[in-house]
Parts: C-alpha cells; structure tokens; sequence
C-alpha cells in the first residue's frame, strides 16, 4: 500500500522535506504539499529589498512546477485544523487523509508586542519588506533621525543587524552618513549577542562595527510603544525618528492551537530530537514551526532564531525518520536544535561576517567569526547558489 505524506508549507523545511521523501521512496509514497504561499520566497534576501537592490521577481519562485517536476503535489491553499488521532488535514481546499504529516507553516509577526508595531516597517515577511520599500522612498525625501530595532521576544536578529548595517551602507551612498542619527535598538543583553548566546569575538567585533558606521547601539531594551515619530522605550527615554524599521517576534500559526497537546504557548510545536511532535509518531515538525526552549534567561526576552540552514536539516531529519517508517522500521535520525551546526553571513552593505560553529547553540567547541568584505559577493554567491538549488528541487544539494 502506497504511503500518504502530507506536508504544511512550502518553503526551506516543507521543500526540503517533501522533496526528499519522494526523492529516496519514488512509488512508494504519495507526497502532497499545502502551502497558503503559491512562492518560495529566499527570505534572507529580503533586506535588500527596501533599498531596490532586489525585487519580487529576483528572490523568489512558484512552487507548482518545482513540486510537478519531482512528483510531488501541490495545493495552494491554508491549512485550518489538524487532527492527529484521525489523520487528517482541514484546508481552504478540502480535507487531506495522511499516514504522515509534517507541519512546516513557519511562523507570523507578533504584531501585538508593543503598541504601534502594526503600523511601523518590518522586513520578516515579502509584503513588508515592500511595504518598507515604500517607507524608505519617503524617508529620502525628507530625511531624519533612523532608528532599527528588534523588540522584546523577537528572534531574528540576523536580519537587524543586516538591515542595520546596510542602512549605515546606504546612507552614505545617499550623501547623509553622519547628518542623521542611526541607532540600534535591541532586547539582546549585549550587541553580537544574535539570539544564540553570542559567539567568540562577537561583542567586540559588532562593538567596532558600530563605532566605524557611527551607530549608537542600546542594547538590553524593551520598547513601550512605537508612535509614527518616535520609538519609546519602557524606561520613558524617547528616540525620535523619520525611518524606523522594527523586527517583531514570530509566534506559530494560529491553527496550530486547536489541536490539543499539539503546540506550546508560542504556537509552536513540541518535538522530540527526531523532529516527531512529542505525542504522535506520526507527526513532524521542522523548521520555525518546531519549539525551540530557550536555555537561559535574559533580563529582557530574547528569542532564538530558527534560520534557513537549521531548518534544512531539521527537514533532512524528519524526512530520513518518515522513510524509515513507511520501510517498516525504526526512527533514529536525531539531533537537538542546538547541535545543529550553524553557518551565517551577515551582510552590511559592502562589507560583512561570517560565522561558522559546530553548534548553533552552547556549549560548542569550535566558532569562529570572518569579518571583511569578500562576505558580501559570498552573501550573493549564496542567494544564486540557494535559489537554483531549490527551484530545480536538487534539496540533497549541500
């Protein structure tokens, strides 16, 4: 009898795992992909939308021809309740019977964390970002004080910082480098922190970035409220600005919580170190919708962030667990999130870093840190190298 897979989104983790399933089982499995996105979208390059260094049609990709090509089934449409105990799927598109299922649905702005946040420019997502586009055309017009920032809770500090960097690259380039104030605003303890407990160097290394682009970095803050001038933080101070971009915190999808057991408070669900959720076999979750605990407390909350390289090889997990399975045997891939090697280049306009360590999270052994500038054409190396990968479905590929 021919397996039913089914995944939830289509992007690094629902490709990668669907697409290796079919890969290794051909006609023994039949792999279904819902996805409420009909495109991949490459979201590290989302920073350099605003600025027009990209657009819609350079970062992304539709993802029936990629799924038809490899034998795979796509679905355009929203998935709305999951019911493990009968094995089924309730989507905008009707309901999907599965034998597995792995859940891939990434993740939502918490746009709810401070008062302001729903009307201020975020790039998280490819509607904001051009939404930021629009924000920072005006802010040419009649430039001003900047302020990026990432709030309490948020994770992806990756990106701030590559928007920061990047924003000090443009300023420059537009004759105000030194004319406006650009400050960084972050619940991170310390600056270099990244969500992952820093790394050897970073505190210094973003310490002297910092002070070669002019920027004022306040670290360790909660923001109280965003007004469409300035940014308040909880201990009353006041930045004013005419360009802000904040990134928020992500939460799981809202459907997620209707299923018992199934998530944690942040919509994310609870997994084992094979990436099986922790009450059903039969279920997966990889990539951002798979709860990560966070291992330390921060005198301001601070997330972890779940990248495109992590989320991978969480799929590349999963998808080695359910072949197993449909074989008739044991599920033993396995690999807790912070043993997941980490790999980053942080872009910063013309210059940037590269990070490299065996575990994205500590204790690790080895972590190094390459600033200068042969990081950005690499930065772009891989945006090319990743969206060839992935359109032509070759998810094996390092």
């Amino acid at each position: 009898m021919t397996a039913r897979v089914l995944v939830l989104g289509g992007s690094f983790a629902g490709m990668t795992a669907a697409l290796s399933i079919k890969s290794d089982l051909g006609d023994e499995v039949d792999v279904t992909v819902v996805s409420a996105s009909d495109r991949f979208v490459f979201n590290p390059s989302l920073i350099w939308l605003p600025f027009g260094r990209r657009g819609r049609t350079d970062i992304t990709f539709p993802l029936e021809p990629t799924f038809t090509k490899q034998g795979v089934r796509f679905v355009h449409g929203e998935a709305s309740y999951v019911d493990p105990d009968h094995h089924r799927v309730e989507t905008t598109e009707g309901t999907f019977d599965y034998d597995y299922l792995v859940i891939a649905t990434g993740y939502r702005n918490d746009l709810d964390v401070v008062p302001g946040m729903r009307d201020t420019p975020t790039i998280t997502t490819l509607h904001d970002a051009e939404r930021t586009y629009d924000a920072w055309r005006r802010f040419l017009d009649e430039p001003g004080d900047v302020v990026i920032g990432a709030t309490q809770r948020a994770s992806c500090f990756g990106a701030a910082y590559e928007f920061l960097f990047n924003t000090s690259y443009q300023l420059r380039r537009a004759g105000l480098h030194g004319k406006v104030k650009l400050t960084y605003v972050t619940s991170e303890p310390f600056a270099g922190h990244f969500g992952i407990d820093g790394m050897p160097g970073a505190k210094p290394l973003m310490r002297m970035f910092a002070k070669k682009e002019g920027i004022t970095v306040e670290p360790n803050q909660s923001i109280q409220e965003i007004k469409p001038d300035t940014v308040v933080l909880s201990d009353g101070r006041e930045l004013p600005y005419k360009f802000a971009m904040i990134v928020p915190p992500f939460r799981g999808q809202d459907f997620l919580a209707k299923t018992p057991d199934l998530v944690d408070a942040g919509n994310y669900v609870k997994v084992r170190p094979t990436y099986q959720s922790e009450k059903w076999d039969d279920v997966y979750a990889v990539g951002i919708a798979a709860a990560v605990p966070v291992p330390w407390t921060t005198q301001v909350a601070t997330g972890i962030p779940k990248t495109g390289f992590p989320s991978e090889q969480q799929a590349h997990i999963a998808a080695e667990n359910i072949v197993a399975q449909v074989r008739g045997e044991e599920p033993t891939s396995a690999k807790e999130f912070g043993k997941i090697p980490a790999l980053c280049v942080m872009d910063a306009g013309n210059n940037g870093v590269a990070m490299v360590a065996d575990h994205m999270l500590p204790p690790r052994k080895a972590a190094v840190m390459v600033p200068g500038p042969q990081n950005h054409a690499f930065k772009i190396g891989f945006e090319k190298y990743s969206l060839a990968k992935m359109k032509a479905g070759k998810v094996k590929l390092p």
